[in-house]
């Protein structure tokens, strides 16, 4: 009789396994192990009952059907894991004209569910404005909203979940926090690049140049060496950073010329930068009333023309800038000229008191509410630069005038703004103290590093 070499378990073995406390659970992974099995699904075979002791109860086996298996990977999720794939996350930015009705209806939502929404008082004008550009976070199960979140401005959040009993709204607060941060720059080619390296914002440094702009031109003044310090304001949220603020006080040492400005808030709620002693940062004119790259003609009464070929006087100052940027009002007063104008092109006049007047030539197009007649504030955009009339590039030309005569306006020296007013010095002096006390002591600093 041959001999045959069995593996597994021997007889008594089996019987031994079979008596004992883990064969309910050797069931169990075989049980598993079928039900893995690919080939087992796709053809499922009669199997056997296995005999049990007679000691023993039989399990109970639920049947499957052998028409309709389940997929393995239904079988193992969880009833949370099956609830979260029937659910769609969506998130729609809003377009132009778009509205919650047509938003809902290009989805293929629940419009009963809008108007549930819509029948809260509450939320009502909270859905109703919408903002192109807004973010709208919407989860849906077959249409029917679950969830609905959407920023209503920078620090609050509507969010609204389904409820057993109908939808709950929520209003997420996160207030913005004011952080006072501190820089020193020293210029080398820029004051941006400076900046750059103090880790100062453009928007920051631009605000600094116009504080300091009335007394320094930034693109003829600035020289290697020249340093600032600045005292301003970050902006942060939940601990991330939003962006730089205000500007508190600020230093800046040009050519070995000192400057100083501290923010003060006047009674009205308006805020503007004096010097230490009260007078205002601000001239009645600004020095240059475009952002320019480079002044491409001077004030020059005997230039030769560059289109006519022939001496003609250039009463005003030429300031090269790309198509486009914004021209502002050098400083408060009214529009008595808009228009075409000969060799000037489109132009502006502007009429500002005591005689003086200033003219803006050679625009692209003009600001859409400048008018004649209308009075315009230091600072605001009038037109935009182009080379309208007899212009061989881009530029604003600018002139400055009195009781009609061409006055270089490089060279005219500008009234001071008003000063802080005498009742309001305490107040003043009582408020700024310290933020020039800190300013200070950041120049002790500068200084005792220097040495």
């Amino acid at each position: 009789m041959q001999n045959r070499q069995r593996s597994g378990f021997s007889g008594p073995a089996i019987k031994s396994l079979i008596g004992s406390k883990y064969f309910g659970l050797l069931l169990t992974a075989v049980a598993m192990t079928a039900l893995a099995s690919s080939s087992w699904m796709d053809s499922p075979a009669a199997v056997a009952p296995l005999a049990m002791p007679a000691t023993m109860a039989a399990p109970v086996v639920a049947e499957i059907p052998a028409a309709a298996p389940v997929p393995v990977a239904e079988v193992l999720r969880s009833p949370v894991e099956q609830a979260s794939i029937a659910l769609s996350q969506i998130e729609i930015v809003v377009r132009r004209n778009d509205t919650l009705d047509g938003i809902f209806r290009r989805l293929k939502l629940n419009l009963d569910d809008l108007a549930a929404l819509r029948a809260e008082p509450a939320l009502r004008e909270s859905l109703d404005v919408l903002r192109p550009g807004d973010a709208i976070h919407l989860t849906h199960m077959n249409g029917d909203v679950q969830s609905f979140v959407r920023r209503l401005n920078e620090t609050e959040t509507l969010s609204v979940t389904r409820e057993n009993d109908g939808f709950r709204s929520n209003i997420i607060e996160e207030p913005l926090e004011t952080r006072v941060a501190h820089g020193y720059g020293r210029i080398d080619s820029s004051l941006f690049e400076a900046a750059d390296e103090a880790g100062i914002s453009d928007q920051t440094a631009m605000t600094l140049a116009g504080i300091f702009g009335w007394d320094i031109d930034f693109v003829l003044d600035i020289r290697h060496g020249d340093e600032f310090l600045v005292t301003y304001e970050q902006i942060w949220q939940s601990g991330r950073y939003l962006r730089d603020g205000e500007i508190i006080a600020a230093q800046f040492i040009n050519g070995g010329r000192v400057f100083r400005a501290v923010r003060y808030q006047l009674p009205d709620g308006s805020k503007s930068y004096y010097t230490p002693d009260g007078r205002s940062m601000r001239k009645a004119f600004l020095r240059a009333p475009v952002e320019f790259s480079r002044i491409s003609s001077r004030f020059n009464p005997g230039r030769m023309h560059p289109i006519l070929n022939r001496i003609r006087a250039h009463k005003g100052v030429d300031y090269a800038a790309p198509t486009g940027t914004p021209v502002r009002a050098a400083g408060d007063g009214r529009v008595v000229t808009r228009g075409m104008k000969g060799g000037y092109g489109r132009v502006v006049v502007l009429e500002h008191g005591n005689g003086i007047s200033t003219l803006y030539g050679h625009l692209s197009r003009f600001a859409a509410n400048v008018n004649v007649g209308r009075r315009v504030t230091q600072g605001e955009v009038i037109g935009y630069v182009g080379m309208s009339g007899l212009a061989t590039g881009p530029h604003l030309h600018y002139e400055y005038r009195v009781n009609g005569a061409h006055v270089n306006p490089q060279r005219v020296k500008f009234a001071d703004a008003s000063p802080v007013g005498a009742d309001l010095r305490d107040d003043f002096v009582a408020k700024t103290a310290p933020e020039l006390a800190e300013l200070e002591l950041l120049e002790r600093v500068r200084v005792a590093s220097i040495n």
